[in-house]
């Protein structure tokens, strides 16, 4: 969790002097430890994989966790190279599909603007910043063919307070009817992203995730249309033999992959397709596509002697707009657009069996980002993104045009000492900035955050 959303441009110069001997000592420690443990190997995977087929790493990933064009084929066919292989009854009875992963690491976060109650009773915005090391959650990462053409994907995740939970649970039967055209995944699965949040390169609390796949307009309590989520549902995909054209088309319950209908009947969907070609360059094939995700989402809860039953007072929703991934030699590029609206009951957050406040409207957003890499060698790869959110409705009339609009900037490398068919670990830096107008609590200025991000991404 975040402290906040933004750093204002009058609270830049206190968090930069607060952090710098704090950012100092971290770098220090940082490169300690490259000097210290860097052995180089080439190569880098998810191992679970890379063990049953005896590939190296990098045939399925471009930088890990993130897929290169073959690691995106594999995926689509349901993990499988569409040989002899694939069957478990041809594994070594010893072959054991997991992967564990964990970061343990050392981060800053640094928010301009915090309400905190004063000995007097009253409370007052000020500028917080704490550090410190810490733990990430932990990935249980289980998966591949129970028969030929019939695959599953487990992935129980624990929080770092040690609570668990069921991060992806799927299962899916490929090739129906000798077709790669008709492919279905039923369980809790991501969305058909091709730019995917499960696999991004940036980890720190305000850079770890695309502002835009869980983007919510201020005051607004639509948690639903959150495309950056697992969901649960049924998923219809499919691809040319070369995967070079894709479609997807998911039903899913409107409740953000919550467990044991907390919603009353409501349903969403997602629709994405997309094409690729090949530009000429070596590090992939440039795909450009669209997206669409609409539905509808419940406004209130039913209770039952005051106690919640279920949500009801479904309302609609949608979220539409085109992607694309462009490879120049060492340099990628991921580019994300969005058109966002929600029904004025989920903007003012108002439930559907109450009138809406006079001159309510239906809020609406516009936001893009851009995302490069550049792979420096095979071992090492910086990583910097740039996303912008603009309002371009707000609910109520009397709200500022700019509230809520969001800009966010991160850096980071990561650095990849070995990665084997066993095991794999990567060096990881990163400073993420997001800044958001007009959401502070008590002043309703910009409120700015600031994370920055030290440590060692390794699967086993």
């Amino acid at each position: 969790m975040q402290i906040g959303l933004t750093t204002a441009t009058d609270g830049k110069r206190s968090f930069l002097g607060a952090t710098c001997a704090s950012l100092t000592s971290a770098l220090a420690i940082l490169v300690f430890l490259l000097v210290f443990f860097g052995n180089p190997t080439p190569g880098r995977a998810i191992p679970a994989f890379a063990r049953k087929y005896g590939l190296p790493c990098s045939a399925c990933h471009e930088a890990w966790p993130m897929l290169n064009t073959f690691g995106q084929t594999f995926k689509d066919n349901g993990y499988q190279l569409m040989n002899d292989r694939d069957s478990p009854i041809w594994q070594n009875p010893s072959y054991w599909p997991s992967t564990l992963r964990v970061t343990p690491n050392w981060n800053l976060e640094s928010t301009n603007k915090v309400a905190i109650d004063q000995p007097d009773g009253s409370t007052v915005e000020k500028n917080l910043t704490v550090n410190g090391f810490d733990l990430s959650g932990m990935d249980f990462l289980t998966g591949g063919t129970l028969f030929k053409n019939i695959s599953f994907l487990l992935v129980p995740s624990m929080e770092n307070t040690g609570e668990w939970g069921l991060e992806s649970a799927n299962a899916r039967i490929d090739n129906i009817g000798g077709s790669p055209w008709f492919n279905v995944k039923f369980g809790k699965f991501e969305l058909d992203n091709i730019i995917s949040e499960k696999r991004i390169l940036t980890l720190s609390n305000n850079g770890g995730y695309y502002q835009l796949y869980h983007f919510i307009p201020a005051g607004d309590s639509n948690f639903f249309g959150q495309m950056g989520d697992n969901q649960l549902g049924v998923e219809l995909m499919g691809h040319s033999l070369n995967d070079r054209t894709r479609y997807s088309v998911a039903l899913i319950s409107s409740n953000d992959g919550t467990p044991n209908l907390p919603s009353k009947n409501a349903y969403s969907t997602f629709i994405t397709a997309s094409r690729a070609f090949d530009a000429g360059y070596e590090g992939g094939v440039d795909r450009v596509g669209g997206y669409l995700f609409i539905g509808n989402g419940p406004t209130y809860n039913l209770t039952s002697f005051g106690e919640p039953l279920t949500m009801a007072g479904n309302k609609p929703f949608n979220r539409e707009g085109a992607f694309a991934l462009i490879y120049v030699k060492k340099l990628d590029f991921s580019l994300f657009y969005q058109h966002g609206w929600d029904s004025a009951y989920f903007g003012t957050s108002t439930p559907a069996n109450q009138p809406l406040p006079p001159g309510a409207k239906a809020p609406s957003w516009n936001g893009g980002f851009v995302e490069l890499h550049y792979v420096f060698n095979p071992q090492m790869i910086f990583i910097q993104r740039d996303e912008f959110v603009r309002m371009a409705q707000q609910a109520y009339p009397d709200v500022p045009g700019n509230t809520g609009n969001t800009n966010a900037y991160t850096f980071g490398f990561r650095y990849y000492p070995f990665m084997f068919s066993r095991a794999g670990m990567a060096y990881h830096a990163e400073y993420s900035l997001v800044q958001g107008k007009g959401i502070s609590p008590l002043s309703f200025t910009q409120l700015n955050s600031a994370s920055v991000f030290m440590g060692i991404d390794f699967d086993f």
